[in-house]
């Protein structure tokens, strides 16, 4: 299996089952942000997805030409959802948990935080090979439980995080359903 690290074009390794953006955080470090091409090859998105959707004001503006890590991840959560949502739903979603793009005060998590928790969560749905309502609802409120101290709403996050985790599953179930289409058509 090509299992990938959600939202990237990077391929699972044991270093990122329990923090899935270590994988990413030295390269910001030592090149103080992403450029566009960097970002587009890290995501697998179009240099123009990814302005577009700060234009839209999903993803805060860029202050010179390097994607922060703030940037960064919200674009990762994005792309690990449009496989299965709206996109608007999805921007929805995170104003939800976060609130305005701009405004940390209003966040209920750290963004990198919610990331590697939703990797951990489908890291472990898909080792156990379970992604029934009920086993992820206990996935996310074990790890929702854990990391409380960190969680301004946690009842909220739960909501939000279930939705995430299901969703990243849709597009990976309608992935494999595409390919499989695919090959009935080439068959034709």
């Amino acid at each position: 299996m090509n299992r990938l690290i959600p939202g990237t074009t990077i391929k699972f390794t044991e270093q990122a089952r329990e923090s899935a953006f270590s994988m990413i955080a030295p390269v910001l470090e030592a090149t103080g942000g992403l450029t566009l091409s960097q970002l587009s090859k890290l995501t697998g998105l179009e240099g123009t997805t990814i302005q577009n959707w700060i234009k839209r004001g999903w993803v805060s503006a860029t202050k010179g030409k390097k994607y922060s890590e703030k940037q960064i991840l919200r674009i990762l959560l994005i792309n690990m959802l449009r496989k299965a949502m709206k996109l608007d739903d999805i921007a929805k979603l995170m104003v939800y948990i976060n609130g305005d793009v701009e405004d940390t005060s209003d966040d209920i998590i750290e963004e990198i935080l919610l990331y590697d928790i939703l990797c951990r969560i489908i890291f472990t749905a898909e080792d156990e090979g379970a992604f029934r309502s009920e086993h992820i609802k206990e996935l996310v409120d074990r790890e929702v439980n854990e990391n409380r101290k960190e969680i301004v709403d946690d009842n909220k996050l739960r909501k939000a995080m279930f939705v995430m985790v299901m969703g990243y599953r849709s597009g990976c179930l309608r992935t494999e359903m595409e390919k499989g289409l695919e090959v009935i058509l080439d068959e034709m």
